[in-house]
């Protein structure tokens, strides 16, 4: 088994910007045909409902029914699917959206309001969703912990009605993906997958309602989709490959930073995994643990293809050039292995989620941590947040003027609105000014 062969920069040499760039690049194109197949089976789910989503659920999923009815699964097929798991993934499900539910609480967002001098009234209305719909990948592949992250902060949020699209190939469904629909509350699931359950969920069918939002991970027929659909229905983002930086001082054993770094190549090729260090035999022992390691990995294949095409070793003067080159880089998931974790953090600006010492693993944030684990990827997190219950209310203004508010801030309004040439406004906040 041929080792990883991995790049190596230093943040002294006069390239090292253009290197990083070129490391960093990634083609997030989307091909032609996939994006024709895409508009073709959303114009069809739209215009032709139902029978449009039974028939690519036929043509995909090899799933031949008779009405979409017959695709959505009741709360009792849920319930059967959590008491029949193992006993011990039903009580790790159960802990797991215990924290998660708990972090999000203290995310909730109250309204507000306050009078200033003239008796006027100003604040903001939090509402929350009407209706948010959840893609989860179905088949063999099981992403119970996708189900507990996109669900919980929407039902924590106060959103009436969470609706669950799922692939069933061939009528396979996992029990685990069921069972975490039962504990995080989702409201309705349909066995529908790929780009059609997008169509469906954004446009609504004579079954499928529609949604205000659509979120949940998805291949590259369903990240078209959703892109195609944004501005009819929100979404939660464009997902770019999973990415992990790791900042180590060299204390940290290496095997551990080399199996922190491989949680995140083993999810594909196109995975990214950086080691920032001050410490150049440490970035040796590192590289060493890898390819000592690598034989080990069920994935070893995946992770080897991921970390010879886009991971690297850099080199840096210090832990605070460290954070300098990871602010550029604006990482999805930033692990601080070093020994004062919270001295460093003030000089991190982006990252969408920060790890904070030797013994925070990476893997706990994607399962039972309890932040969330949808996060912002390919350098987003420099304006862009992890998945929260923010994401599933919306703001209102309240503009609620007394008459003497009226009166006073009239006066400016006339000024502004004849400046702009706009008279109907003016005058309209004109008729409101006492004579």
């Amino acid at each position: 088994m041929t080792d990883a062969t991995i790049k190596r920069l230093s943040a002294s040499e006069s390239d090292f910007n253009s290197s990083l760039a070129r490391l960093l690049a990634w083609d997030d194109s989307v091909d032609h045909q996939v994006n024709e197949s895409v508009r073709h089976i959303l114009h069809e789910v739209k215009t032709r409902g139902d029978q449009a989503v039974l028939e690519f659920t036929e043509k995909f999923d090899r799933l031949k029914v008779g009405s979409v009815s017959n695709l959505e699964m009741d709360q009792s097929r849920l319930q059967q699917a959590l008491e029949t798991i193992p006993r011990d993934q039903r009580v790790a499900l159960e802990k797991a959206a215990e924290r998660i539910r708990d972090y999000h609480e203290r995310q909730s967002q109250k309204s507000w309001q306050y009078e200033d001098e003239d008796g006027t009234v100003l604040g903001q209305k939090v509402t929350p969703l009407d209706r948010a719909g959840l893609y989860v990948p179905g088949g063999k592949a099981a992403y119970p912990s996708s189900v507990l992250m996109n669900a919980i902060p929407a039902k924590v949020a106060g959103v009436s009605e969470v609706i669950m699209v799922v692939p069933a190939p061939e009528g396979v469904v996992n029990d685990l993906v069921l069972a975490s629909a039962a504990i995080a509350g989702v409201d309705r699931v349909f066995t529908v997958g790929g780009a059609q359950a997008v169509g469906a969920l954004a446009y609504g069918t004579e079954t499928i309602p529609a949604v205000d939002k659509i979120v949940g991970p998805g291949n590259i027929f369903v990240a078209t989709a959703k892109r195609e659909v944004f501005g009819v229905v929100g979404i939660d983002m464009i997902a770019g490959p999973s990415e992990i930086l790791v900042i180590c001082d060299g204390k940290t054993n290496p095997d551990w930073i080399a199996m922190d770094l491989f949680s995140q190549a083993e999810h594909d090729e196109q995975a990214q995994s950086i080691l920032v260090s001050p410490d150049a035999e440490f970035l040796d022992a590192v590289e060493a643990s890898i390819n000592k390691l690598l034989p080990t990995m069920e994935r070893a294949d995946i992770i080897r293809t991921s970390m010879t095409d886009r991971a690297a070793l850099i080199q840096v003067a210090d832990l605070k050039e460290a954070a300098v080159v990871s602010n550029r880089i604006a990482p999805e998931h930033l692990e601080l292995s070093v020994e004062d974790p919270e001295a460093m953090l003030e000089h991190i600006r982006h990252a969408g989620a920060i790890f904070m010492g030797r013994y925070t693993a990476e893997a706990l944030g994607d399962y039972c941590a309890g932040p969330n684990h949808v996060l912002p990827t390919s350098g987003t997190a420099r304006f862009s947040s992890p998945l929260g219950v923010y994401d599933f209310q919306k703001r209102s203004s309240i503009i609620g003027f007394s008459a003497e508010g009226a009166d006073r801030m009239g006066r400016v309004a006339s000024v502004l609105a004849r400046g702009e040439g706009l008279t109907a406004h003016a005058r309209s906040a004109e008729y409101r000014i006492k004579e």
